[in-house]
């Protein structure tokens, strides 16, 4: 005869069960901690320094502002010489990283303008000089209202408008995307969804405040992508630009061999791959 398991002895039951109590109790801190503070981690807009001086030395850079339920939020216009009403050109939508201004973005994004493409640099809710607070509904609306404000300007042909996200600015531009599909999405560093990113932590999807889930968007978009990505990126992995190139109908990944912040290594190899991609768009002569 088998004999019958014996049942586990009272003080044993107590102490599974206090173990039991404990994990449940410290996952539910964690996570109560977690949905409290994930957008101090996602928004750090306190350490981003503004550069009074940048608007400043930028040839013909327009000042723009839309209204919003929080107050004023800020972008700045570089319209590309020799455009007008009567000779329109492509433009740039281009949305920072979360450590980052629109002060710091100016030169960078000199080349496009000598490329003819017109470039919107847009500010996030609560970032210098701009009121609120930070999210992706927040940041959602305003991009729109920042398009709407774009595609009115009589320089800018609206068939022909390009999205430019680095880091969390992917996903706001993906956002953006998913309202207003662009003619083309230059991306880099991106992720496949903050969702994803937070669950890397630990933290589950549903108590993920700002999901910003690009891997959706871009499964439904049909224009072409250049992504860009760093096979040293600790920060946001290569393999979110990896799966977002997989799950696009069109979209080429330009590896550097660098982290999250210094890419690119090269400036010129870079803006080579930008103006080709521009071009076999028909954004250029």
């Amino acid at each position: 005869m088998v004999s019958a398991a014996k049942p586990a002895s009272p003080f044993l039951r107590r102490l599974i069960g206090r173990i039991l109590f404990w994990i449940i109790a410290l996952l539910f801190i964690w996570w109560l901690v977690a949905f409290v503070l994930q957008r101090k981690f996602l928004f750090p807009r306190y350490t981003a320094v503004q550069n009074p001086q940048a608007m400043k030395i930028v040839w013909n850079l327009e000042q723009v502002w839309i209204d919003t339920p929080q107050g004023k939020v800020e972008a700045w216009f570089m319209p590309a010489p020799g455009r007008s009403k009567d000779q329109p050109g492509p433009a740039i939508i281009f949305a920072h990283g979360n450590a980052e201004l629109i002060d710091d973005q100016p030169s960078n994004m000199e080349p496009y303008r000598r490329m003819g493409i017109s470039v919107l640099l847009c500010e996030f809710r609560g970032y210098g000089r701009s009121a609120g607070s930070p999210s992706q509904a927040a940041i959602t609306e305003d991009f729109k209202q920042f398009h709407d404000w774009l595609i009115a300007r009589p320089e800018v042909d609206p068939k022909q408008l390009i999205y430019h996200g680095r880091s969390l600015g992917g996903g706001a531009v993906f956002a953006l995307a998913a309202i207003h599909p662009p003619a083309a999405m230059i991306l880099e560093s991106s992720f496949e969804s903050a969702a994803a990113r937070f669950a890397a932590f630990g933290i589950p999807r549903f108590i993920t405040r700002d999901p910003f889930d690009s891997i959706a968007v871009i499964r439904k978009l049909d224009c072409p992508i250049l992504l860009f990505h760093g096979t040293k990126d600790n920060i946001i992995p290569h393999k979110d630009s990896a799966i977002l190139a997989a799950a696009a109908k069109n979209a080429k990944l330009i590896s550097f061999d660098c982290g999250h912040n210094d890419l690119p290594t090269d400036s010129n190899v870079y803006w080579n791959h930008i103006e080709s991609f521009l071009k076999a768009g028909g954004f250029m002569p």
